[in-house]
């Protein structure tokens, strides 16, 4: 959930880098989990590298910022996740979509 995940995030962005794309979108894909913890311990080590998720879509937006680059980062969660996609990558370049959090309208936590 985070190695691998962090290893894609940095080949994008060498990628994006290296080929002067300065409106490029990095799309994590996550889960509630990373958002809150479930009572249950048999999910606490799941919870944490879905927070570290979290953490890391928000450090990189963070540093695409002080990059001055119009690169934006955002984490999915996998609910809709595929109208979401299209909606934040139809935003125009001077919106930040940092997160978005989906459910089921019926979902207690």
């Amino acid at each position: 959930n985070v190695l691998a995940l962090s290893i894609c995030t940095r080949e994008a962005f060498q990628s994006m880098k290296e080929r002067n794309v300065d409106d490029g979108h990095i799309i994590n894909i996550n889960s509630m989990s990373g958002h809150r913890v479930l009572p249950l311990s048999v999910t606490h080590f799941y919870s944490a590298t879905k927070y570290a998720v979290t953490a890391l879509t928000e450090g990189l937006r963070q540093e695409l910022r002080e990059a001055q680059t119009h690169i934006r980062a955002t984490c999915l969660k996998p609910e809709d996740v595929a109208e979401a996609v299209i909606y934040v990558l139809s935003t125009p370049v001077h919106i930040q979509i940092g997160d978005i959090q989906m459910r089921p309208t019926e979902q207690v936590t």
